[in-house]
């Protein structure tokens, strides 16, 4: 159904056109934020997909456990991402509020720059605002359509079949029977319809206008159910009165709970208009009390004054968090709201950019060491491989050298211990008391066998008192063998550990390293307590001793006994005796040398696999993930600063080079005068080339021999928008790279010339 208006095209006033201007631009950028947030959503699933792929199928989780306990970095923290959730892409629409119904409707047709709704005689019956007991105006929704028409419908359901008073003939203001809800009326859907009002104008093509409806009709917080999720409000709040009642502030409050956004109070102009000129006088020489009621409630900061016209006397910084303000002078409106919606609206989306933007550099960041450290493993662990392998042979040749040094002094030490107990072993021997054999007082033969038997307690003798002695001093000499060969691998290795703290890969391997040379070296080598070591020289002496052997038996006798002794000592040979021990040594070395070889063939095999994984991986970082990232970012940036600077101003041109022209820029973002390096990646390579080039220049600490980079802009406009351009605002310095290095070469041939 549709009702016939003034005109199918409104007329567009400058307010409507800036605030429509600005909506636009809005739009366009929410249109880049909600790709840019996409396309980082994806980046981070196909990330998280691919490494739990491959933590899933690797034979050996060192290297992927290390890049699991990364992916926690790789996403958005909760409170950034349901921020973005719900800013990024929010419909903005414009909220008008007021005192009464006269006020709302007298700012609605100031925006729209047409009389649509009655205002006056023509309105009926005075609107007596919240406590409104005459007053039943509707809730009023302002559309775009390509003809003007009037419906009812409920919030967010559909349209009622109804006949409106509009529908019957030519309209240029809305009918009051169609604001109104009839007393007589008892269809509770009819009673809370709002009504739609289609128009063909610019700045309902970018932005729903509500007008909410007397608070007897519907409380504020029912009218606004369906304006407070993925919206941007442009609050706006008409006062026609000189301050507000409590209910007033009531309704304010309770709007404010609702939507956390600033409001533009709106001072409506009286029914006999004063001279604006005494009125601006009057508004400079004190604060009105409507100013002041808003300053003790709070909606106004008081460091931030007001104009006579009601706009702040400062323009704040667009990255400051907007404030509710105040404008008294209508005829000034203009001035007031416009930077009041850009602000309200800019906000949102650098806010977004921002918070877009810091994960976009923490997480490249991430990828940036991650590369860094996996191509210092990939040059390092062949390296440590190699080194320990080295280092081990020395030291093999070297051990194998003690042993053979160890041989003489053994030798020395076994003669020295022999020849001091010598007279005493021989003592020992001819007291020495049999068991087991009954020898006879008169000195009688006895049987070979008892003689054999005397003959072996005798050796027995000898063995354990040798045995002990020589034991107790080659402990001293296996321990130095022990701590030469062990104490210096472990030394080697904690070397080594020390020098790769930083990698927890290095870690694991020179730990593996240390576990391989414990078991090959430690254990076999050795001796941890004297009883191997006596084992060792018992077996030895034993089979010296037991090779003496006697034909007849004789008489078992005290000078019997030292004789037999004497040729047993004498029998024992020092030279093989440290001969066989340093051979047992020998022997053991070479066993472990072999050991430990082979466990460094397995894990060297190992780190061969791990290795070609790493390099896989470090490939796709710095060919896929870190460029890709890095384009992202230089997006969310380039829109926060242009959010904020909004986009330079060419000016002539200062220089070209083979990837882009550099021109003056008088100024921007505050800075002056610039330089503006205006680049055309041609694929994609250029591009990612270019985001991380800016990403790196981004990170480089202030330096007076560098150029500072201000900031970047991303022109889908360049070359009349068949291209896209990157602008990289930067310093303007006095003179170029050219001219400096001529300077510079010319100083240092005068001064090579003064030396001379």
């Amino acid at each position: 159904m549709e009702g016939v208006g003034g005109g199918n095209v409104q007329k567009v006033t400058p307010l409507a056109r800036e605030l429509t201007r600005i909506l636009i631009s809005y739009n366009k950028n929410s249109i880049q934020l909600k790709k840019n947030l996409k396309e980082t959503n994806t980046f981070f699933r196909e990330i998280k997909q691919n490494y739990s792929n491959a933590c899933a199928s690797a034979a050996s989780t060192e290297a992927t456990a290390l890049e699991a306990g990364q992916l926690s970095c790789i996403s958005f923290p909760r409170h950034e991402e349901e921020f973005l959730q719900s800013s990024v892409g929010s419909a903005p629409y414009v909220l008008v509020l007021g005192q009464d119904c006269a006020a709302r409707y007298q700012l609605l047709n100031c925006l729209l720059g047409e009389r649509l709704l009655p205002l006056g005689p023509e309105a009926g019956e005075a609107c007596e605002g919240v406590q409104g007991t005459a007053c039943k105006r509707r809730k009023l929704c302002f559309t775009h359509g390509r003809q003007t028409r009037l419906s009812l419908a409920l919030p967010g359901q559909y349209e009622l079949v109804h006949q409106l008073a509009a529908h019957c003939g030519r309209w240029d203001t809305v009918p009051r029977e169609d604001l109104e809800i009839q007393e007589e009326c008892e269809d509770p859907a009819h009673r809370l319809a709002e009504l739609e009002i289609t128009l063909h104008h610019p700045l309902l093509q970018e932005a729903k206008i509500i007008v909410v409806p007397c608070s007897s009709v519907q409380p504020i917080e029912k009218a606004l159910e369906d304006c407070t999720e993925n919206v941007v409000p442009i609050m706006l709040y008409a006062i026609n009165q000189e301050t507000l009642t409590a209910g007033h502030v009531s309704e304010l409050m309770t709007v404010k709970e609702m939507l956390p956004f600033p409001f533009c109070f709106v001072r409506m102009p009286p029914a006999q208009p004063e001279d604006s000129s005494e009125h601006g006088r009057r508004l400079e020489k004190e604060k009105s009390p409507l100013h002041k009621q808003l300053l003790s409630l709070g909606f106004l900061s008081a460091s931030m004054g007001n104009c006579s016209c009601g706009a702040p006397s400062q323009t704040p910084s667009l990255a400051a968090k907007p404030q509710s303000v105040l404008g008294e002078a209508f005829e000034r409106l203009h001035r007031l709201l416009v930077p009041f919606a850009r602000q309200v609206l800019q906000n949102q989306q650098v806010e977004a950019a921002n918070l877009l933007n810091g994960v976009h550099c923490r997480c490249l960041d991430l990828f940036i060491n991650q590369a860094f450290d996996m191509q210092r493993d990939l040059q390092i662990t062949p390296r440590r491989l190699e080194y320990t392998r080295e280092k081990e042979g020395e030291l093999f040749t070297s051990l194998m050298a003690i042993a053979n040094r160890k041989q003489e002094e053994m030798k020395e030490m076994i003669v020295e211990t022999l020849s001091s107990m010598k007279e005493q072993l021989l003592e020992d021997a001819a007291n020495l008391k049999f068991t087991d054999i009954i020898v006879a007082t008169n000195g009688e033969p006895v049987t070979s066998k008892d003689i054999k038997s005397c003959i072996h307690q005798i050796q027995e003798l000898i063995v354990v008192r040798l045995n002990q002695a020589v034991a107790n001093k080659l402990i001293s000499s296996v321990n130095y063998l022990r701590e030469s060969f062990v104490g210096t691998l472990e030394r080697c290795l904690n070397s080594l550990e020390k020098s790769n703290m930083e990698s927890s890969v290095h870690n694991i391997t020179s730990n593996h390293l240390k576990q391989i040379l414990n078991a090959a070296y430690h254990v076999e080598v050795t001796f941890h307590s004297g009883s191997s070591v006596t084992r060792l020289v018992w077996e030895q002496i034993k089979q010296i001793i037991q090779r003496i052997t006697f034909v007849n038996p004789p008489a078992i006798t005290p000078e019997w006994k030292r004789k037999v002794a004497q040729d047993a000592i004498e029998s024992l040979s020092a030279a093989k005796l440290a001969k066989s021990i340093c051979s047992q040594f020998r022997t053991r070395l070479n066993s472990s040398h072999d050991a430990f070889a082979a466990s460094l063939r397995q894990l060297e095999e190992g780190h061969t696999g791990r290795l070609e994984r790493t390099e896989d991986l470090w490939l796709r970082v710095r060919k896929d993930h870190a460029p890709r990232l890095a384009r992202l970012s230089l997006e969310s940036r380039s829109l926060r600063d242009v959010l904020l600077h909004g986009k330079p101003k060419l000016g002539r041109e200062l220089g070209r080079g083979q990837y882009g022209v550099v021109y003056l820029c008088d100024s921007w973002g505050g800075r002056y005068p610039c330089a503006l390096k205006s680049v055309v990646p041609p694929d994609d390579k250029h591009w990612n080339d270019l985001a991380l080039e800016f990403h790196y220049t981004r990170s480089l600490p202030k330096h007076e021999r560098l150029v500072d980079l201000h900031g970047s802009v991303i022109d889908h406009t360049y070359g009349g928008g068949s291209s896209i351009a990157v602008l990289l605002i930067m310093e303007r310095l006095h003179r170029d790279l050219y001219t400096g290095l001529k300077v510079t070469s010319r100083h240092t041939s005068t001064e090579t010339c003064t030396r001379a």
